[in-house]
């Protein structure tokens, strides 16, 4: 990944590089940045959603949590509680809870600021071994050089 965090080559009119995939990068589109995990079927360990390390900027965003669903269920259901857990440098430094009931939406999300050069890790870990059940973490907001 380049310094600018939008991946190695060059841009165009100011814009990141072609979309890497889900929990790859942060991507870097002008002064704006996201990353998505996309589904990720979750159990009783933390699995990782997100990793990737800041460039020379600031970020400034939302992060978005959605709780474990079973899409692929006779109809959507839920019924599990899981955690986010958020590392800067390899250290904790928030969690974030989501319980989902049958037929039931649920999210978490939060104000973040991302420091430069900081290597960012979302895992997810859920109460129950939970075989069909997804969970994905979004990241959305600013950079500032």
């Amino acid at each position: 990944m380049g310094l600018d965090g939008g991946g190695g080559g060059g841009t165009i009119l100011g814009a990141g590089n072609a979309y890497t995939g889900t929990g790859q990068a942060l991507e870097i589109v002008g002064d704006h940045a996201y990353a998505m995990s996309g589904r990720i079927q979750v159990d009783d360990s933390l699995v990782k959603h997100l990793e990737f390390t800041s460039g020379n900027y600031y970020f400034v965003g939302t992060l978005l949590f959605t709780g474990p669903m079973n899409p692929t269920a006779g109809s959507v259901t839920g019924g599990l509680s899981s955690v986010a857990v958020l590392s800067f440098n390899d250290q904790a430094v928030l969690n974030l809870k989501t319980e989902t009931f049958a037929e039931q939406w649920c999210e978490s999300t939060l104000p973040i600021i991302i420091p430069p050069y900081t290597k960012v890790t979302v895992e997810v870990i859920c109460n129950s071994d939970s075989a069909g059940f997804t969970t994905s973490v979004n990241l959305s907001g600013r950079i500032y050089r």
